[in-house]
């Protein structure tokens, strides 16, 4: 009852606050922005061919009733919350009228499939090489490849994923520059679209694997080493415990706890560097899904995406706070 009370209650609690609060602002931040989605429809139509002003603003109307927009923004908002806990997004602004549910299912599957591995596979191998790194620092091998870490981490990800496009797509053309798989073949579960798929998503899996594992290595690194200088590794050590075993069961095993929090915050790249990876490699995701819909003014598709990212961000910090008294039995005893 402790547990519940003291842990489970107030962080459920801060779980459902963080979301209310997230959504919210998700909701009322486009619509302060002077882009107006019906004004830019418009002036679309308008570029293509002469219309009549009294015409036009007839449209504007019937545009603003058909997307809802012609209610104030306390009506809007009540609104937009009965639709969320139906799953229904209501129509894409500048694809009326597929829905917004649509367009995210369709792109979520690769930005997951792209960013799931991307982030595991840096987190475990930049955890890996760091802590071998804090932990046996006279090591020359290990020396140069903190190098390379150090000369790889300050690059930001839209540089880092332009290098790897110039050097792997054009001076040598491996892999291709861009889109989640060729042309002319079908979606389907064979082999020869999953190799496809592969192929197509390396450039994008590499430039963000590598930068995550740059930063967790650095990371990793500074906490084994202050790890490293502890009391109980110098008895560990005057004891006779062999190193092998004082690396893994004394130093690594503390200074991952820090880590463990940090990978659910990773996911938080689909705004950021997936953001930006998918925009350089045209790759089909939500990263390059909510730059259109940001270009465009679609609040729709802004809300949907953004709403799906504070959802899955949050609900992964609950479950990493849930299960750390499993991780660290001193919370347990708090």
């Amino acid at each position: 009852m402790r547990f519940v009370r003291r842990y489970l209650v107030p962080r459920l609690m801060q779980y459902a606050f963080v979301i209310w609060l997230g959504i919210t602002l998700v909701f009322f931040l486009p619509r302060l922005l002077p882009s107006d989605p019906v004004e830019m429809i418009l002036a679309q139509m308008t570029s293509q061919a002469l219309i009549d002003p009294v015409a036009l603003e007839e449209m504007a109307g019937v545009f603003r009733e058909m997307f809802g927009l012609e209610a104030g923004l306390f009506s809007q908002y009540v609104s937009f919350w009965r639709r969320l806990f139906t799953g229904d997004f209501g129509p894409s602004l500048f694809t009326f009228p597929t829905p917004v549910i649509k367009l995210i299912m369709k792109a979520l599957p690769w930005t997951a499939g792209l960013l799931l591995t991307s982030t595991v596979l840096g987190w475990i191998l930049g955890n890996i090489t760091g802590g071998l790194t804090g932990y046996f620092r006279e090591t020359k091998i290990l020396k140069v490849f903190d190098g390379i870490v150090m000369l790889l981490r300050p690059m930001p990800n839209y540089v880092f994923a332009l290098l790897l496009m110039i050097l792997f797509a054009y001076l040598l053309p491996i892999f291709p520059s861009g889109q989640g798989y060729a042309a002319g073949i079908e979606v389907s579960f064979t082999w020869r679209f999953i190799t496809s798929v592969l192929k197509y998503g390396f450039l994008p899996l590499m430039s963000l694997m590598l930068l995550t594992s740059a930063y967790n290595h650095q990371t990793m690194r500074l906490l084994v080493q202050n790890v490293r200088d502890e009391d109980y590794v110098r008895y560990a050590k005057i004891g006779g415990v062999k190193e092998r075993t004082i690396f893994a069961r004394y130093v690594m095993r503390n200074a991952i706890l820090p880590q463990v929090t940090a990978l659910t915050l990773a996911f938080g790249q689909i705004l950021g560097g997936a953001l930006i990876t998918e925009i350089v490699f045209a790759y089909p995701g939500l990263g390059y899904l909510l730059y259109r819909a940001i270009i465009v003014g679609d609040y729709n598709l802004l809300m949907g995406i953004t709403t799906i990212s504070i959802l899955v961000i949050t609900t992964c910090i609950l479950i990493i706070d849930l299960l750390y008294p499993l991780i660290d039995p001193r919370i347990r005893f708090k």
